[in-house]
């Protein structure tokens, strides 16, 4: 990587976190799809609030609740401060996280510490590696798998797919040619699980499908109704180059708002698992606006195995609030199962949802 690329890099790092914290980048015609359903409350719960358990399994390790800090950013000096910050709270919740894309780190090592700091202060909680799709697309070493996993001591492989994103981005890489082949490559070789997730535009059952029999384990939705990340980057674009004529004024916001709702996406695939069986031991992660612990909640009864959130837990360290927001979400999702009568995260898992009229 030359240096005029590594600058250009750096300064789109920094103006990702800057733009998310501060910029108007939220659907505004589109929403999760998870306010539409409400779960039946429970006269008789028959427990008691103190015995709730929040704690669950993924990839079969036991985690502290529900949630993963999902994946931001890595790749410039004052990110590690960010990712010491997202550490400590995973380990303190006994949550998952995951790393922002370590591309920065595979092209230019100065960066690498910004990434390995996250397994120094999460030393016993699952921590995911984190590449684009476009880097699968084109072909991965065994070196760079290795230095992405070595570097983090990782649990797993996260592989973003971000077409919107990159379709939107100034200096986007928009070759996705040969990356369902390449990652059935990845994930035949490397000895942890890879999980694949969207960004903000949701994974569709068919994608799913496909994922799957590509060796992947686990399915971020990431759906529509969050960040999105078309936004994010037309920001960046109008930004540079002023009014954007790249699309007609009436397609834009139609591609800006772009994206299959996070509810929609945990639905169909939750059928898709039903209607094969083969498919049972893959697990389902919904991130896209997760915004509290009810929305946690409604996301495993639609078929989650856990929420992840990454704008929301964002503007939380931000705010120097970032453990009292995740408590406050634990808090929201305890009186949810008390409310609904589950003592466990499993029997929430089983509760039904009514679709509000």
């Amino acid at each position: 990587m030359n240096d005029r690329t590594s600058k250009t890099i750096v300064e789109r790092k920094h103006s990702h976190v800057e733009i998310c914290l501060h910029g108007d980048i939220a659907f505004n015609r589109k929403t999760t799809g998870l306010e539409r359903f409400e779960f039946e409350h429970n006269a008789l719960p028959e427990i008691c609030f103190s015995d709730i358990d929040l704690s669950t399994t993924f990839l079969g390790k036991k985690i502290g609740a529900p949630l993963m800090i999902s994946s931001m950013t890595g790749g410039y000096s004052e990110a590690a401060t960010v990712n010491q910050r997202l550490a400590e709270a995973a380990e303190h919740f006994r949550i998952p996280l995951g790393v922002g894309s370590m591309r920065q780190a595979l092209e230019n090592s100065a960066y690498r510490d910004s990434f390995a700091i996250v397994r120094k202060y999460a030393p016993s909680v699952q921590i995911f590696a984190n590449i684009g799709a476009p880097e699968i697309a084109k072909g991965l070493t065994d070196t760079e798998i290795n230095i992405m996993l070595e570097l983090l001591e990782a649990d797993g492989l996260i592989v973003h797919l971000n077409a919107a994103q990159e379709l939107f981005q100034p200096e986007g890489n928009t070759d996705f040619k040969d990356f369902l082949q390449q990652l059935s490559i990845i994930t035949a070789k490397i000895p942890v699980p890879v999980m694949v997730k969207e960004v903000g535009c949701g994974i569709s059952a068919s994608s799913a499908t496909r994922l799957i029999e590509a060796g992947v384990k686990v399915i971020d939705v990431a759906g529509a109704g969050g960040t999105s990340w078309q936004k994010v980057e037309e920001i960046r674009y109008t930004r540079q180059f002023g009014h954007d004529t790249r699309f007609s004024i009436s397609a834009l916001e139609e591609l800006l708002n772009w994206g299959i709702p996070t509810a929609q996406c945990l639905l169909d695939i939750s059928t898709l698992k039903k209607e094969h069986p083969e498919f049972s031991t893959i697990e389902i992660i919904a991130s896209g606006g997760i915004q509290s612990g009810t929305d946690i909640a409604k996301s495993l009864a639609l078929g989650a195995h856990l929420a992840a959130s990454a704008n929301g837990i964002l503007k939380a360290l931000h705010q120097e609030a970032l453990e009292a927001t995740i408590e406050t979400w634990l808090n929201d999702l305890r009186a949810v199962m008390f409310l609904t009568g589950s003592a466990s995260i499993m029997e929430l898992r089983q509760k039904s949802l009514i679709l509000k009229q």
